[in-house]
């Protein structure tokens, strides 16, 4: 199986210089794939990321029969699967989906979808078939989807993208009370507008819908994929932690103000660009306690490379995750590494530092804190084989050959 080989430069001399360029959205680019559903015609996508996942969102569209039908082997193998169940449901009235697949990292209940299909008329005619070991869902709409008043129960990135794409094809208006504001919600809603819906409020807890009663969007404007911000706030940790100057490009800081208020307090120095932010390791980083939470909060998929960090402050830091169970797994590899992680309980790990970091053998658990692996492994004494990179390729395009050109000294195999 593939593998990255990195050797590490150490901790205490930052190696990294040069630029890197922040890659197209992951997040944005999945659920309006997912919305061509909702269009007559093919629309136009522009500077999609050139990763597994999308790769996986293509072959799955394309394998959807004239009866709405998915190829269930393509959809149970990422998470991201269930944003087409909403827009086959909405046009076909029915749609069978697996239990979503993707990074483990926890429960992710599919209830949040469920719950807001029945509200609009919908039901969950079959659970717990099994295909192969897996569990297969059939949701059904016996009736026209109607228009609701629908409040969250908690909010969820993908609830709401998907409770939105479902609700344009209703009869009738749907208001959504309780949504996720991350800034992937406002892209689809831009999309979908520009191209005939009628949404209202995304970015915001409350967002409407104007139902068009079964009629399909025309394909008018393209989408065209904003910058990763997630990449972007990864690209500088790694700054942060080994570059003696790196300018990271194509960055949206609007995106990402609970991270550089992070960063700032573990004394990093980050300098505006015309084209981006050029970011240096400091001479010496301060613990710093950060806590997850929804946007415009700090990023739960940017806790992981943000643990690794804190292992290189002086002091404690205190990492508190309560978006996901199951998100600190990582600590035990950490460990093995060098790093002194503690965990409390399921939600929150100490982490004291700073501590030299030693290469070792790795399998990457899930996209982020596989990323987070190779972070440490650059930073760390010796050689790293990580495994399971099929994990980063899910979100990260050509990481090693990026990573390569600003000095990292990583390679596949």
């Amino acid at each position: 199986m593939p593998a990255f080989l990195i050797k590490g430069g150490g901790a205490s001399a930052p190696n990294l210089e040069g630029a890197i360029t922040v890659g197209s959205s992951k997040n944005s680019a999945l659920p309006a794939l997912a919305a061509s559903l909702l269009f007559s015609g093919k629309p136009e996508f522009l500077k999609l990321p050139d990763i597994e996942d999308i790769k996986r969102m293509n072959e799955l569209i394309s394998s959807i029969d004239g009866e709405g039908r998915v190829d269930l082997n393509i959809a149970k193998r990422f998470r991201a699967s269930i944003l087409v169940v909403g827009p086959l449901l909405a046009r076909f009235g029915r749609a069978s989906f697996p239990h979503p697949g993707g990074c483990l990292i926890g429960a992710r209940p599919i209830d949040v979808f469920i719950n807001g299909w029945e509200a609009m008329g919908g039901k969950l005619a079959e659970s717990g078939k099994t295909d192969g070991g897996n569990l297969i869902y059939t949701v059904e709409a016996p009736l026209t989807l109607k228009g609701c008043d629908y409040t969250f129960k908690i909010q969820s990135v993908t609830g709401t993208e998907g409770m939105i794409m479902t609700a344009l094809l209703a009869h009738g208006p749907t208001m959504l009370r309780n949504c996720a504001m991350e800034p992937e919600i406002k892209y689809l809603a831009d999309f979908l507008n520009k191209n005939g819906a009628d949404i209202r409020g995304a970015g915001t807890t409350e967002i409407s819908i104007e139902g068009r009663r079964g009629k399909l969007l025309s394909p008018v404007s393209p989408f065209s994929a904003p910058p990763d911000r997630i990449e972007a706030g990864t690209f500088l940790i790694l700054g942060a932690l080994a570059a003696r100057s790196l300018e990271i490009k194509n960055i949206n800081k609007r995106e990402l103000i609970s991270l550089f208020a992070a960063l700032g307090e573990a004394g990093v120095q980050i300098t505006d660009t015309k084209n981006g932010v050029i970011i240096k390791k400091p001479a010496k980083l301060n613990a710093v306690n950060i806590k997850t939470k929804e946007y415009p909060g700090f990023a739960t998929d940017l806790q992981a490379p943000f643990s690794i960090l804190a292992t290189q402050a002086s002091g404690q830091s205190l990492i508190h995750e309560t978006i996901f169970e199951g998100r600190l797994a990582y600590a035990e590899d950490l460990n093995r590494m060098g790093a002194k992680v503690s965990l409390m309980d399921p939600h929150r790990a100490l982490i004291s530092g700073p501590t030299q970091l030693y290469g070792r053998e790795l399998q990457s658990p899930d996209l982020r804190a596989g990323l987070a692996y190779v972070i440490a492994a650059l930073i760390a004494e010796g050689e790293s084989k990580i495994g399971n990179i099929y994990q980063i390729d899910r979100g990260y395009a050509k990481i090693d050959e990026r990573l390569r050109a600003i000095g990292a000294d990583i390679k596949r195999i």
